[in-house]
């Protein structure tokens, strides 16, 4: 679904060695939950002594109040020379008038102007639009919130727009789709600076997955059927009760009393996913669930969750989370685990 780098691991800095800066440029109308995302994650990124791996600076272009789109104004502690210390600019979604018309401010420009070369660059849901502007998208498959996709698409032609997915990572640039999206993508950020573990915690802390599979299309408003009989929720409750089953979509479909193409389609329009898509989604999130509740052996788990073997679980979750069940199992089960379905 994304282009991600894997691998990267920063080691633990020395005592008194410069934290990593992070700077998040608010720009009015903000969109306030855009803005909110980076400071309360990365924040949380902490090492074995609680101490933070970020210094995050919530920064405006004049050091002043930022007005948001939804009635209420915030403070930021700092003005745009919090961009020139950068090591990473987070750009929260904006409505402001002229970036949204495809161009930068002057005041804008002359702030970006600032920003180091080898700096990273991040935009949540519309703030892809600033990144647009300045250029630093071109040629880039990139993402931003699903509804305003075609708006970024048509005002920057040279960009390629991609609505169908959480984020993108291109290294240097990365872009998530909108709202809840930049918590995916802070959250693959710090998983590709400090490690899996790291995020999980930090996931934890904001309760909040730490993944999701699928992308966008799972959000978007589709003409659903109305009649409850016209729906694939009864089966997917169905597929729910015995993970362990492996119906074919045929089977799925007669359980829906639908064709298989209707139920197919029907299907995706509901969840945005396959069928078969879905259900190993449910299965590796059942299994999270069993290694966090219970003392089971990893075999016992994957064959509870549907996923057959323990190499197929490790698998599984090597590829999704970047993390093994051993580590999963230390990072989130409580100290008194419950013997879920042990009679």
């Amino acid at each position: 679904m994304t282009e991600q780098n894997e691998g990267m691991v920063t080691e633990l800095a020395p005592a008194g060695v410069r934290k990593h800066v992070v700077a998040v440029l608010c720009l009015p109308p903000l969109v306030g939950y855009d803005m909110s995302i980076a400071p309360q994650l990365f924040v949380s990124a902490r090492d074995a002594s609680g101490e933070s791996y970020y210094d995050v600076r919530v920064c405006s272009l004049d050091g002043g109040p930022v007005e948001t789109a939804r009635g209420y104004a915030v403070a930021p502690h700092h003005g745009p020379e919090a961009l020139a210390e950068a090591d990473t600019v987070v750009v929260p979604g904006t409505y402001h008038p002229v970036v949204r018309g495809g161009e930068l401010p002057t005041d804008l420009a002359a702030a970006w102007a600032t920003i180091r070369p080898d700096a990273r660059l991040v935009s949540i849901c519309t703030g892809a639009f600033v990144l647009a502007a300045a250029g630093v998208l071109d040629g880039l498959r990139v993402t931003t919130h699903w509804e305003h996709a075609d708006s970024l698409a048509e005002l920057h032609p040279q960009v390629v727009v991609d609505p169908d997915v959480l984020f993108v990572d291109h290294g240097q640039i990365l872009t998530s789709a909108g709202l809840s999206a930049g918590v995916d993508l802070c959250l693959h950020i710090i998983r590709a600076d400090h490690g899996a573990e790291v995020a999980a915690r930090v996931a934890r802390s904001a309760v909040v997955p730490p993944w999701r599979e699928g992308g966008q299309a799972q959000f978007i408003r589709h003409a659903l059927p109305q009649e409850p009989e016209q729906s694939t929720s009864a089966t997917r409750e169905w597929l729910r009760t015995d993970l362990r089953t492996v119906p074919s979509v045929p089977a799925m479909a007669r359980h829906a009393r639908m064709s298989e193409r209707t139920f197919t389609r029907r299907f995706r329009d509901e969840t945005g996913m396959s069928p078969l898509q879905w259900l190993q989604q449910v299965r590796l999130q059942r299994a999270l669930e069993l290694l966090e509740q219970t003392s089971w052996t990893v075999d016992r788990i994957a064959d509870e969750a549907g996923l057959g073997t323990a190499a197929n679980l490790r698998h599984r979750m090597r590829a999704v989370l970047a993390t093994s069940p051993a580590a999963y199992r230390r990072t989130f089960r409580g100290p008194h685990p419950v013997a879920v379905g042990d009679g």
